[in-house]
């Protein structure tokens, strides 16, 4: 008999300390969700000037860093205040701006460095072709030929083309031929140098009105999609 009080008086302590364990693990639960809440939305996405995420709880929370430590100096806390900022881009960031305050290498990894970039973007495929018909059509760019041959985003954006839909084609009347031979956009490195230069070989890129149709038609290329800035 006192054997058997003694067996269920364990199971009544099991049984307890269980309840209790998950209470407090309910709690605790519930408290970390309160408070990571209570720093505003957890994650953060912006589409412009491209697709981005920010962990907002992984630097509150996680971090630890308060709400001063960004707020109001670096960003004002209003949502898409950033997005309607004209430098608001990787040129600004690498300026030591906006995120560029504590991702500058020492704080935190750089915002020019090359292996982090999908920590925030993601995993980024661009077009293998991009295709243009402004100011003229329709030129041709081999997106994957410049990526094989290990040229990095920051080789072009935003420095040279800013990594934005059409951007370049949004000013036609700057992005013409005059500009590259003088070291803009393509001419940067189609100089005759680091590359051919911009005035030979002009059907390598321009491919007319026939072979913009004949491609277009052929389903091949994605006109002015990812880093169409060029």
């Amino acid at each position: 008999m006192k054997l058997q009080k003694k067996i269920l008086y364990t199971f009544a302590v099991a049984a307890c300390t269980g309840l209790i364990y998950a209470a407090g693990s309910q709690a605790s639960s519930e408290a970390e969700s309160q408070t990571a809440d209570s720093y505003g939305p957890t994650v953060i996405v912006s589409k412009k000037p491209v697709k981005m995420m920010f962990s907002h709880k992984y630097h509150a929370i996680s971090l630890g860093l308060d709400c001063n430590t960004c707020h109001p100096d670096i960003f004002e806390k209003k949502k898409g205040w950033a997005e309607s900022q004209e430098d608001y881009n990787m040129e600004g960031l690498d300026e030591g701006k906006y995120c560029g305050t504590c991702h500058n290498g020492d704080d935190a990894f750089a915002t020019n460095d090359e292996a982090s970039c999908t920590q925030c973007h993601g995993e980024m495929n661009p077009p293998k072709t991009i295709i243009f018909d402004k100011p003229v059509k329709a030129v041709v760019f081999d997106h994957q030929m410049h990526v094989d041959m290990d040229l990095g985003c920051s080789s072009c954006h935003n420095k040279v083309f800013k990594m934005q839909l059409g951007a370049a084609e949004e000013h036609p009347e700057k992005f013409v031929m005059q500009a590259l031979y003088e070291g803009k956009y393509c001419g940067a490195c189609h100089n005759g140098d680091d590359a051919f230069a911009s005035d030979t070989k002009c059907t390598t890129c321009h491919i007319g009105v026939i072979g913009f149709e004949r491609l277009m038609s052929g389903g091949k290329g994605e006109k002015k999609e990812h880093g169409g800035g060029h």
